[in-house]
């Protein structure tokens, strides 16, 4: 439905109740309801009249934004998205309302409480259309972020902090997702407040799972509660405390519920890879060789631990070498005798893997169930790596353990199962940015690249600054403003108080000079490309290169003179705001713009080479305008990269790809992609191996 025919239907539906309520207002046994339920409609009819334009200008400009014709994407259609949900909810509810108020069954105070909710939830959605205008109105064409110093994005972690969010957390939690998923949001949502209730109790990590098992009934019953406590949560938000909680799915007793459900692999094994240096071949003349250095970011050179897993056992897997670094995971392998003596031949293709949880959680036990069934579906072992975690390590050392792991991996291929001949780097989140940085470091030294890249929703500017999709941070229950702020400002490393000792190694002395000649090397290229970004010159070109040269400009430009500030809001609006106030820390180093941190911020000399660059990424994800400027950024300096935008799902989709038709669905366009890179043929839909077992 045309958005003008939902708002001519959202204004009609409106009068329907308001005419039917007064009518009924004098025999209704609960008129201080009724009377609240009237404000409420008529609220709604002007927030309506009000958002009508502004989606109308947004519509008019926002394909602007694409990628291209074929991918249409960007901050402003999700904001669009968003509103149109938010109504159509409001027009379901209305309409009940209008045929159901006078029947004997009917609530008046639940369906009065359900539509202030939604009337709040547009009141807050108005609101950042206000703001979103803004950033048309001062960024260049085809600019989604907003890059001047301060403006915008400061002034909207002041809105963050003041206005109402506890309505998105209660009665209309998740309305802009797929309806599956919305029961498993619930629960997300449900078990966080409970599990932030006890957290301060003396228990372990089970144990507050369970105590909060026995008081979640309150916020199952009370959505205000819920969504004034999830907000509390999130405005307050202590990083140790989100780095238990979701860590939560890789204890014994959850991880074991997990399983069952997963594909059965012969292979999953934790490796533990020692601290030595690698001598691997350079790509342009393999007659030479680079050294490689292990990890040595804060503490010192230390081991890094990955995960194989691999649907079939192949040859190399069951060596004395492997089995003398594995670690095994489930019933399904023994050391060193379990392995089944048939194997498999070595795999023409390896998968290499990087894990997201904002740089500050989970593991590879965490991903392990669609990287089960993608190594069933693709018939190849898949190496996923356990990078040491921020804000403990902050960077470069994950990115240091995972370009390590990737260059022992090219070496020990053999041992892994596969020939390595087509090299695949896969990440969701902080992966994504971890598969496209590993792979720029691998160019800068000279190693081999990976045949293609496959990221899924990745974080591509790891810094403050606002676009359209960001404001969705203030709705979002899987990434407010305040968690995507903290793990930003830990793996910055400006809130690094502790890390861990220097490690005994006995290379230690070996590696000593090498090691120094590593950390010259890299800080010193790092901030030659730096400086490259803060010149005049070279931030011109690099701006103009993520600008679209076709097409007529739907917004101003800047200029040298600073332009008349816009004001945020009409005079007679003003949002909801929270009762729940805290200032919130906005993470401010050079770090946060080091082409290694920020990939969107590389100059053009550093992404010319990567291999073919496939992302996925959602419509109503806060990161999406990352991926849509990365890719832009890509195809105007001519390389090779594709964007699909899934609709309706949330960041982290991988993670719930068996929750869902949809999610399912958004896994396998990963599957394809790594299938082009790997250059197999797809599988025919009715010889599709299914995903679970």
């Amino acid at each position: 439905m045309d958005h003008k025919d939902v708002f001519a239907a959202l204004q009609m539906v409106c009068s329907d109740v308001i005419l039917a309520l007064n009518g009924s207002r004098s025999n209704s046994s609960n008129a201080d309801a009724t009377d609240r339920l009237l404000g409420v409609m008529r609220q709604i009819q002007e927030h309506g009249r009000a958002v009508e334009p502004l989606i109308t200008g947004f519509t008019a400009v926002y394909h602007h934004f694409d990628l291209d014709a074929q991918t249409p994407g960007n901050g402003y259609r999700t904001l669009v998205k968003v509103v149109h949900s938010c109504v159509t909810n409001i027009l379901q509810k209305a309409c009940y309302i209008a045929s159901n108020y006078s029947g004997a069954f009917f609530r008046m105070d639940h369906n009065m409480a359900e539509m202030e909710a939604y009337c709040s939830a547009l009141c807050q959605l108005r609101a950042l259309l206000y703001l979103a205008q803004i950033l048309l109105n001062d960024n260049a064409h085809g600019q989604l972020y907003s890059q001047e110093q301060g403006g915008l994005s400061e002034r909207f972690v002041e809105e963050y902090t003041s206005m109402h969010k506890a309505c998105f957390y209660g009665r209309c939690l998740g309305f802009q997702f797929s309806p599956s998923l919305r029961p498993f949001l619930q629960t997300v949502v449900i078990s966080m407040v409970s599990f932030g209730e006890n957290y301060k109790k003396q228990q372990t990590g089970l144990g507050i799972a369970a105590l909060s098992f026995f008081t979640s009934g309150k916020y199952v019953v009370d959505p205000e509660l819920r969504g004034t406590e999830f907000e509390r949560i999130t405005q307050n938000l202590d990083m140790q405390f989100w780095k238990t909680f979701w860590n939560l799915t890789e204890t014994g007793l959850l991880s074991s519920l997990t399983r069952i459900a997963s594909t059965v692999v012969q292979v999953n094994v934790i490796l533990t890879i020692p601290a030595v240096c690698l001598s691997l071949p350079l790509a342009s003349d393999p007659s030479l060789s680079v050294s490689v250095n292990p990890p040595v970011a804060h503490w010192g050179p230390g081991p890094v631990k990955v995960r194989l897993i691999s649907h079939t056992l192949r040859q190399g897997q069951d060596n004395a070498e492997l089995l003398a670094l594995s670690r095994p995971e489930g019933p399904q392998l023994s050391l060193p005798g379990g392995f089944s003596r048939q194997t498999a031949p070595l795999s023409p293709g390896l998968l290499i893997h990087f894990h997201g949880g904002g740089f500050v959680a989970q593991t590879s036990k965490s991903h392990e169930n669609y990287l089960k069934s993608w190594s069933k579906d693709l018939n190849v072992p898949i190496l996923s790596v356990d990078y040491s975690l921020a804000p403990e390590a902050p960077f470069p050392r994950a990115l240091e353990e995972c370009f390590y792991a990737y260059c022992w991996a090219l070496k020990n291929c053999h041992l892994l199962g596969s020939t390595a001949e087509r090299v695949c780097l896969v990440g969701d989140s902080a992966g994504g940015n971890l598969c496209i940085t590993v792979s720029m470091r691998a160019m800068s030294l000279g190693v081999r690249v990976p045949d293609g890249i496959v990221a899924a929703y990745p974080a591509t500017l790891l810094t403050t600054d606002a676009s359209p999709s960001r404001l969705l941070t203030l709705i979002d229950p899987l990434l407010p403003l305040s968690v995507l702020y903290k793990c930003i400002d830990a793996y910055a490393g400006s809130s690094c108080q502790s890390v861990q000792p220097a490690q005994q190694i006995d290379t230690l002395a070996a590696l000593g000079q090498d090691t120094v000649k590593l950390l010259t090397n890299f800080t010193q290229g790092a901030t030659n490309w730096f400086q490259n970004l803060l010149e005049p010159k070279a931030a011109a070109a690099s701006s103009s290169s993520t600008i679209p040269s076709n097409g007529p400009s739907p917004s101003k430009s800047h200029s040298e003179e600073k332009p008349q500030e816009v004001q945020e809001y009409p005079e007679n609006f003003e949002p909801l705001r929270s009762r729940c106030l805290v200032d919130i820390h906005t993470p401010c180093t050079p770090i946060m713009k080091n082409p290694f941190v920020s990939p969107l911020l590389a100059p053009d000399s550093l992404l010319k080479g990567l291999p073919p660059v496939h992302i996925v990424a959602s419509a109503l994800d806060a990161l999406l305008d990352d991926s849509v400027m990365f890719a832009k950024k890509l195809r105007n300096i001519n390389q090779p990269v594709t964007l699909t935008v899934v609709e309706d799902l949330p960041h982290g989709f991988l993670s719930l790809f068996q929750l869902s038709k949809e999610t399912q669905e958004a896994s396998d366009i990963c599957v394809k992609r790594i299938r082009e890179v790997f250059q197999l043929e797809e599988q025919p839909a009715d010889q599709r191996q299914p995903g679970l077992s």
